[in-house]
């Protein structure tokens, strides 16, 4: 892996030594430029947890990818640049069923700078645009809001992100904080790609953050938010569809 190729598709060009601030700064970075996308998934293109065939395509062919692809290939990267990380197993909340899914269902990074274990994740979407200190029970102000980290069991720990609109903290996933390797999310990496049940099946998504919010595509709708201003257009066909990625995320398939 070529390190500064993969800093030049994050637009970095800070200090890239292993602390609390350039940390914060690459995680930042990363969301910026790097889409959380689902779209090999629906093109039927196996998607395979091997760091060379990640970097192809996250850095060189500037695609993105889901939580695996993504915490894979930039944990490696933060090894590189002499951070002391770990890949862990996250369970995601799903609020439909008002419940954890699987063991291995989201892949995160722990850090460990300065003394300090830090969450850090560039796969989960619409979260938390710096690294979170793992303190546990203390509110953390983010850009993208407020979260707190609590114990949840012996084995995991809760992540949750407060709602304004139910004036509460709502739980995104748990998470444990043992060890693991990227072979460990080979079974729910194939899952995700091809079970009905999972939500990468159903819609096509591709969405990033932006400095003054975040766009969303799916199949069905086009979502700019900009300073807290929503706008939404319908997407009609295929056509609609390819136009916005190309438009919005410089995607063309």
């Amino acid at each position: 892996m070529d390190i500064l190729e993969y800093l030049a598709r994050l637009g970095y060009v800070g200090k890239a030594s292993p602390t609390p601030e350039s940390l914060i700064a690459l995680q930042k970075a990363h969301l910026l430029s790097v889409p959380f996308e689902n779209l090999d998934i629906h093109a039927r293109k196996r998607i395979v947890l091997d760091p060379d065939r990640l970097f192809h395509k996250i850095v060189l062919m500037k695609r993105g990818g889901f939580c695996y692809e993504l915490n894979g290939l930039f944990h490696v990267l933060l090894q590189k640049l002499g951070f002391h990380v770990a890949l862990a197993m996250g369970r995601v909340y799903d609020r439909t069923r008002s419940a954890y899914g699987p063991e291995f269902d989201h892949m995160l990074i722990l850090a460990k700078v300065d003394g300090h274990t830090w969450l850090v994740d560039v796969g989960f979407g619409d979260f938390a645009m710096h690294p979170l200190k793992l303190t546990l029970n203390e509110p953390v102000t983010d850009l993208n809001g407020q979260f707190v980290i609590e114990r949840h069991t012996d084995e995991y720990f809760k992540v949750s992100r407060y709602s304004p609109e139910e004036t509460r903290y709502l739980p995104e996933y748990l998470f444990s904080t043992t060890r693991r390797s990227l072979s460990d999310f080979t079974e729910m990496c194939l899952y995700h790609q091809t079970s009905p049940e999972s939500h990468f099946t159903r819609r096509k998504l591709c969405s990033i953050a932006t400095a003054t919010g975040r766009v969303t595509l799916t199949d069905t709708k086009l979502v700019v938010t900009e300073n807290g201003m929503r706008t939404v257009c319908e997407i009609t066909d295929e056509l609609e569809f390819d136009r916005a990625l190309a438009q919005y995320f410089n995607i063309v398939l």
